[in-house]
């Protein structure tokens, strides 16, 4: 299947790029013509995907994110995170709720739990000392 459209973005992992990838997400699926709450459940998945990267991803230091956004017919957006970051020993234990690899009393371990609950379909891989990849989708309602 072939993209209508797609976006691809690299910026650091620095917690002041969240609120970028956001609004450039936004920005982007505005051609879309998304509903509130669906742009708002896409927002808050991609948010919590590239919090982790920043969180996660680079302990010792900054690294890339990748973004990339990738439009379909009939509503259809894949949304990919990625980094290359130290990566998930296990990504079925890593993704079961309130499960966290940083401070219990800093991190809620429900990040994954959220993508999940915003999108039709999150997949997630990941190799330690290779990084970690999020590929996520949703359908968005038609309104024609």
């Amino acid at each position: 299947m072939k993209a209508k459209n797609m976006v691809k973005l690299s910026f650091y992992s620095r917690s002041v790029n969240e609120g970028f990838a956001r609004g450039a997400l936004a920005a982007f699926l505005a051609q879309a013509d998304p509903t509130v709450p669906e742009l708002a459940d896409v927002k808050t998945a991609v948010s919590e995907a590239v919090t982790n990267c920043i969180v996660h991803a680079y302990p010792q230091g900054v690294g890339l994110v990748h973004l990339s956004v990738a439009l379909y017919d009939e509503g259809l957006v894949r949304i990919t995170v990625a980094d290359k970051g130290v990566g998930i020993p296990d990504v079925e234990k890593a993704m079961q709720p309130m499960f966290t690899t940083g401070n219990p009393e800093e991190r809620a371990g429900l990040g994954f739990a959220v993508m999940q609950s915003f999108m039709d379909k999150v997949r997630v891989t990941s190799a330690p000392g290779k990084g970690t990849r999020v590929v996520m989708s949703k359908r968005l309602a038609s309104r024609g």
